[in-house]
């Protein structure tokens, strides 16, 4: 039996099929609506748990700080969010083409 090669793998990025551009915006326009919902979200979950633990524990400041809690999480997860989607944009942005004249 013959051998056939396989085909080779490019690792060039611009090689591979591009997405549809209309996904592509889709999927950037849910990131945002993430973001736009997830910080007051994630201040009221604090806040209704920390009025549950205020009634059940006859406290009145387990609130503010359930507040502040969930905010500051949010924050967080926020600033993680659009770090990661920063770190996805410049990789693609950098990887283009070389010239024979570059040296790495």
């Amino acid at each position: 039996m013959p051998f056939n090669r396989p085909i080779p793998e490019s690792d060039d990025p611009n090689d591979r099929p591009k997405s549809p551009g209309g996904i592509a915006s889709l999927v950037e326009a849910e990131k945002m609506v993430q973001i736009a919902i997830l910080l007051p979200l994630a201040a009221v979950i604090g806040w209704l748990i920390g009025a549950w633990l205020d009634g059940r524990l006859h406290q009145t400041w387990i609130g503010m700080v359930g507040i502040l809690f969930g905010g500051v999480s949010g924050l967080v997860y926020v600033v993680r969010l659009v770090m990661n989607a920063g770190a996805k944009s410049e990789s693609g942005a950098s990887a283009g083409p070389k010239d024979a004249d570059d040296k790495p």
